[in-house]
């Protein structure tokens, strides 16, 4: 990686832990102020990732700059990322590119703050309860089957539009009682078009305000924005008019919002609960969908660890279908898994705001400072994982050697941990486990790979693969 790029202020020796005094404020060291906009000519906001490889480099556990009078400070230090999310997690609240994404999420349980942030959990949990989650296994099994026994010997797919499809059919059926059908296109094709339109939306100046102007942009967004809206509608709807019974996340909302039928879907609490459930569905199959789609090309990158895992769903299962009690058994499935979310974690990044002065190590920041932590840089420390960019499940051995917490957290960490892990790891291994009884996927030659950092971390050209009969 050139070095040249950008100047520095100092050597990474001298940058450890040094102090800059101004003011009352102690700060790390970093990119010169005066330099950050040649910086961010040469970064681009839609190369983040690169940043963050710099300034990890060059500064080692903790960097400043600035942008404006905001005061950004970059953390790769597991202790330091643990006082910011966990010790004092009270002073911080989502930092500016998530409160954006209200603009699509509302105030849902990723955006949402404060007391509303912990009815919302509160209303979700038992969904997400460990005996809850087990019954959704046969679901989660019986649709990658679906899946699967739609592809054929040497057919060429976009794999992650395919586990996309899966894993938004599978979000909607446990967590909702739907099957979407072919809704499922339509929700994703809005979404990818708002993740098209994901760096327009940061970057733009009050963004928020000029949602409504008849910029050709916002235009497609508001369209993409209306139709998941009216996906969501039709839901809540048409679950209040049903007789049926259910006990499913979509239940525990309508309760918590006091809404028994239609009469009481008021527009206030309709958009409330659309807000609710669109964030559910986006953090809950495309995290999951990015994850496989990063697996599978891995394990076609690796064939000895794809030819363990083969070996180890075959001995378990044995020719049958998966379930729930196999999760456990599939042990090694679990570490491929676990080292893919390490090299490609869908959650790449993600920051805090400060809602007043603090302290961290030797330096005392102002209120308003954003901070920034990126599982892609933490996951990639060669302080704590040896030949960090080998995929090795073998890193995540039950006997593994323990490493600081903070050194990997796919799923994040503190009071805000995605609710939906348990959920997350389990579906991951039965879709692995089921897909690859009868396939294993080939990339493309001359497929271009490049990790995209969206929201969530896609691969910007898709993943087209070629589908190998077992």
């Amino acid at each position: 990686m050139a070095t040249d790029r950008i100047p520095f202020i100092q050597s990474p020796a001298e940058a450890q832990y040094q102090v800059h005094v101004k003011g009352k404020y102690r700060f790390p060291p970093g990119l010169d102020h005066n330099l950050i906009f040649y910086a961010f000519r040469k970064f681009r906001p839609q190369d983040p990732i690169y940043l963050f490889e710099h300034l990890a480099k060059e500064y080692g556990p903790i960097a400043h700059y600035r942008i404006g009078p905001e005061h950004i400070v970059f953390l790769n230090d597991p202790e330091l990322i643990r006082e910011v999310l966990i010790v004092q997690n009270d002073n911080f609240i989502k930092e500016r590119t998530v409160q954006r994404s209200k603009m699509l999420l509302g105030d849902g349980m990723i955006t949402a703050e404060a007391d509303k942030h912990r009815v919302q959990r509160r209303i979700a949990q038992p969904a997400f309860h460990r005996r809850r989650i087990s019954a959704y296994a046969e679901t989660m099994v019986a649709e990658a089957v679906r899946l699967r026994e739609q592809w054929h010997h040497g057919a060429t797919i976009d794999v992650s539009q395919h586990m996309m499809a899966l894993t938004l059919e599978i979000v909607s059926q446990t967590l909702f009682g739907v099957k979407l059908g072919r809704e499922v296109h339509e929700i994703t094709a809005a979404i990818n078009q708002i993740m098209d339109l994901y760096h327009f939306l940061v970057v733009l100046p009050a963004a928020e305000a000029l949602v409504n102007f008849p910029i050709p942009q916002m235009r497609r967004f508001r369209r993409a924005r209306a139709r998941l809206d009216a996906v969501v509608q039709r839901i809540l709807e048409n679950r209040l008019k049903s007789q049926e019974e259910h006990n499913d996340l979509l239940s525990m909302m309508l309760e918590g919002a006091g809404v028994a039928n239609l009469a009481a879907l008021t527009p206030d609490v309709a958009s409330s609960l659309r807000d609710q459930v669109i964030t559910i569905f986006l953090a809950g199959y495309e995290t999951v969908a990015n994850a496989m789609t990063w697996t599978w090309y891995l394990l076609s990158q690796n064939p000895e660890a794809e030819a363990r895992m083969h070996a180890e769903v075959d001995a378990v299962l044995a020719g049958r279908e998966a379930t729930v009690e196999d999760n456990t058994q599939l042990k090694y499935t679990e570490m491929v898994m676990a080292e893919s979310l390490r090299l490609y974690p869908p959650a790449w990044a993600m920051g805090r705001k400060a809602l007043n002065d603090f302290e961290l190590g030797p330096y005392f920041l102002p209120r308003g400072a954003t901070v920034l932590m990126a599982q892609w840089i933490a996951h990639r420390d060669a302080t704590y994982f040896t030949d960090p960019l080998r995929f090795n499940p073998e890193r995540f051995r039950p006997d593994a050697p323990p490493r600081p917490k903070f050194t990997y957290f796919p799923f994040g960490a503190g009071p805000r941990q995605c609710i939906g892990e348990s959920f997350a790891w389990m579906e991951g291994v039965l879709i692995l486990a089921t897909i690859s009884q009868k396939w294993r996927l080939r990339l493309v030659p001359g497929h271009r790979v490049q990790p995209q950092p969206l929201i969530t971390l896609r691969p910007k050209f898709g993943m087209k693969m070629t589908v190998h009969g077992r």
